[in-house]
């Protein structure tokens, strides 16, 4: 099975500010805010949607073919990916541009200020469904360019590829008119329950009329697990239990790489699932997103328990 994952490329640098915001900001002067946090250092993470998927799909044993961008400032990350044998060949390089990237300080009551810059992810990663294999190939669409994820259904569906639909932190930019029209037909739409409820909101669907629109939905709980709804059918998948819980970022990420591995080998969508949230457990024991790592013995304990 062919995989494609279309998503983000970013570095995710963490800053972590050792007071409270609320200490430096004066509530009536918020009309003209200027102050200036000093943080104690700065964290570098390789994240953004694919480079995570992809990275819990190569831990599961399995490689997919990426297709995003990434900016002049891509060296690190193609190192990071050659060390853990991810193909980088469908990774797009913007010579005028930043990698995408998350600037996020966090205070000591765990408040966040965050700036993102999309740098490279404003462009295209020009994938060319042409040359793919219909019959033997699923393509994730993952938070990443606007258009891709605009288009690149549209695409699957004109061709026969089986399409799973994430659209995640992108709904707040994503139209109506787009989000119903890739979620019609798709193969799967995956979503957590607050992006399920955006959608019906930003659609005027009800639960029953959104639900009618894919060929398979899951939505995830967190720590509560996700559900699978297939046919008017629920089927409901556990959370795996984790050794410990430090940092939920980059869960989602995880189980969707972990379903896919399911998938490209013949499992279900329930056994995917399954794996997935197996996978996402590991992942919550870490800070960051591809910070995690798992033995196939590991997995198969954890496995086993579940």
């Amino acid at each position: 099975m062919n995989i494609i994952i279309s998503g983000s490329m970013a570095y995710d640098r963490i800053m972590a500010f050792p007071e409270y915001f609320a200490d430096h900001i004066l509530p009536d002067k918020i009309h003209m805010l200027n102050v200036c946090f000093q943080v104690d250092g700065v964290t570098e993470h390789f994240g953004g949607t694919a480079g995570n998927i992809a990275y819990a799909l190569r831990l599961m044993g399995t490689q997919a073919h990426v297709s995003a961008t990434i900016g002049h400032d891509y060296h690190r990350y193609f190192k990071w990916l050659e060390e853990n044998r991810i193909p980088a060949g469908g990774i797009k390089v913007i010579d005028e541009e930043f990698t995408a990237g998350a600037y996020i300080t966090t205070d000591k009551a765990d408040n966040q200020i965050t700036g993102f810059n999309p740098g490279a992810m404003k462009h295209s990663s020009d994938l060319d469904f042409d040359a793919l294999d219909s019959e033997n190939t699923i393509v994730i669409a993952s938070p990443g360019n606007l258009e891709d994820m605009i288009n690149y259904p549209r695409a699957c569906k004109e061709r026969g590829i089986r399409c799973i639909f994430d659209p995640g932190q992108a709904l707040p930019v994503l139209q109506a008119e787009d989000l119903i029209e890739a979620i019609t037909d798709a193969f799967l739409l995956i979503v957590n329950d607050y992006e399920f409820d955006m959608i019906k909101n930003k659609t005027n669907k009800t639960r029953e009329e959104l639900l009618a629109l894919p060929q398979a939905t899951i939505i995830t709980f967190g720590e509560h697990g996700s559900q699978l709804l297939v046919n008017g059918t629920e089927t409901a998948i556990a959370a795996a239990t984790p050794a410990q819980v430090v940092d939920p970022t980059g869960c989602g990420d995880a189980f969707r790489g972990a379903l896919l591995f399911g998938l490209a080998k013949g499992l279900d969508l329930a056994e995917s699932a399954r794996l997935g949230s197996i996978c996402a457990s590991f992942a919550v024991e870490k800070h960051g997103t591809q910070v995690y790592s798992f033995t196939e013995e590991e997995f198969a304990l954890r496995e086993q328990t579940f």
